[in-house]
């Protein structure tokens, strides 16, 4: 590994959300209103996802991302802060952190609709970030950031030799310079027919 210790660098460009999760025996169709179970609130997004998983399993994560300035944001860091990942590079950033309001039925269906917040605001990586792109063994990234430091990210990490892992979701077509900076390109069926320029339903 490029520490010499033997533990493996991870970097990681991405969102946290905090999911506010409510339980209901059917999912509303437009313009219904349902009864659900407790609202429970959980940290996430999919970055912030990455990152912890990378840190339990072993790994020196650095995350670069942002929060807002709420009470979401303190449950956002805690729950980073608690798994071991390093937070010297987050950012916080006037207004409310993102939010994923998720709607789950008893089939386990669900419904979710993400508001960025503080997420749309990581529009630019500075110098210090781009040390930590290029001294991981592993930069992992997805697309609930803007799209442009995604890419500005990718394409440091493969001039260094870092190992570049995209999570392509939420699905959208993707610039050539940022595919060919990828190395592993996560996908389902849906968001590889995206990727692809495909119908969904394309074999």
């Amino acid at each position: 590994m490029r520490s010499g210790s033997g533990q493996v660098r991870v970097a990681v460009v991405g969102s946290a959300n905090l999911d506010l999760v409510v339980s209901t025996p059917t999912l509303p169709r437009p313009g219904e209103t349902v009864l659900g179970g407790a609202l429970r609130t959980i940290p996430g997004g999919k970055g912030a996802n990455q990152a912890v998983a990378a840190t339990r399993a072993g790994a020196r994560c650095d995350f670069l991302g942002a929060v807002g300035r709420d009470g979401f944001a303190d449950q956002l860091r805690a729950n980073l802060a608690d798994a071991g990942v390093d937070l010297r590079r987050l950012r916080t950033v006037p207004g409310p952190s993102g939010v994923a309001l998720i709607a789950v039925d008893a089939d386990a269906e669900n419904l979710i609709v993400v508001a960025p917040g503080a997420n749309a605001e990581l529009t630019s990586l500075d110098a210090d970030d781009r040390a930590a792109v290029v001294a991981a063994d592993v930069l992992l990234c997805q697309l609930e950031v803007p799209l442009p430091v995604v890419t500005q990210a990718a394409r440091w990490g493969r001039s260094a030799g870092t190992t570049v892992v995209l999570n392509a979701a939420p699905a959208r077509r993707l610039p050539a310079e940022l595919l060919d900076a990828v190395d592993v390109l996560v996908v389902n069926q849906v968001e590889a027919a995206t990727v692809a320029g495909l119908a969904a339903d394309t074999a």
